[in-house]
């Protein structure tokens, strides 16, 4: 009984980061989607968002998302394997995390620099005869920045996921004649397709929601529900509106937090 006493007093500061800081700034957006511009009651702004303006935004931005989180999985999955079998694998693993430190402003700009006109990508080009190309302000360069932003969040879970892999089931499937390849897809992949969820869900989400990048990499060219939020509450001043899609995003959030959840 006091152990049980003990427990719900620890449980007093989670609750209430809990509430402050996550069921009150949903209940807030939620409550502010019922505003339109002019600051009444109503519920047009949720008519607003089925118009064909922002269907097309949702669809640009889950295609940009599921882009980035399908690259970071091609490149994030052999990458982990490949350091599960080296020697200091803990150290290369450190050296993969450690440029996620960085600020994300500052790794932008960085690559505003590498992309530019007169940058290191474009001297490259002008070297091997191809020439200047615009390479900042572009797709590529987005997704490109992006994708080079998220990988080493979707590198961990499968690293984990891979490193607590039993040896013996790799043994036992070699033992019975399995190839490499059906090794692969009937042993190793299924059994560390946990670490994929968590990567996809890690890479996913925050990618649907990107603005920053929007900008500064690709120009305003792209445009996600996050930048339209973005600029419903700094520009428009229409948080009605901004808030609305807020409520849409995070019910995609929780849509495919469910989808790619644990099985129980």
């Amino acid at each position: 009984m006091h152990n049980k006493h003990i427990r719900r007093i620890y449980m007093i500061p989670y609750a209430l980061w809990i509430t402050l800081f996550v069921i009150t700034p949903i209940i807030l957006v939620g409550y502010y989607s019922f505003f339109d511009i002019e600051g009444n009651l109503s519920i047009v702004n949720y008519q607003k968002f089925f118009t064909p303006v922002y269907l097309k935004m949702t669809l640009s931005s889950f295609w940009y998302a599921f882009l980035i989180t399908l690259i970071s999985l091609i490149i994030a999955y052999p990458t982990a394997f490949f350091l599960t079998k080296t020697k200091h694998k803990q150290l290369w693993l450190l050296l993969i995390i450690v440029p996620s430190w960085v600020n994300l402003l500052l790794k932008a700009y960085a690559f505003i620099g590498i992309f530019g006109k007169y940058g290191p990508t474009n001297y490259f080009l002008e070297w091997i005869g191809i020439g200047t190309k615009q390479i900042l302000f572009t797709d590529f360069s987005f997704i490109f920045v992006a994708v080079y932003i998220f990988i080493p969040f979707m590198i961990l879970p499968i690293f984990n996921a891979l490193n607590e892999l039993s040896p013996s089931f790799i043994d036992a499937a070699n033992d019975l004649g399995a190839s490499r390849w059906a090794t692969f897809r009937r042993v190793i992949f299924p059994l560390t397709l946990d670490g994929v969820k968590t990567g996809c869900q890690i890479v996913f989400i925050p990618a649907l929601s990107l603005f920053m990048l929007t900008r500064l990499i690709a120009g305003n060219r792209v445009i996600t529900l996050g930048t339209a939020i973005e600029q419903h509450f700094l520009v428009t001043q229409d948080w009605g509106m901004g808030a609305t899609i807020a409520v849409f995003l995070m019910l995609i959030m929780f849509i495919f937090m469910i989808l790619t959840g644990k099985d129980v």
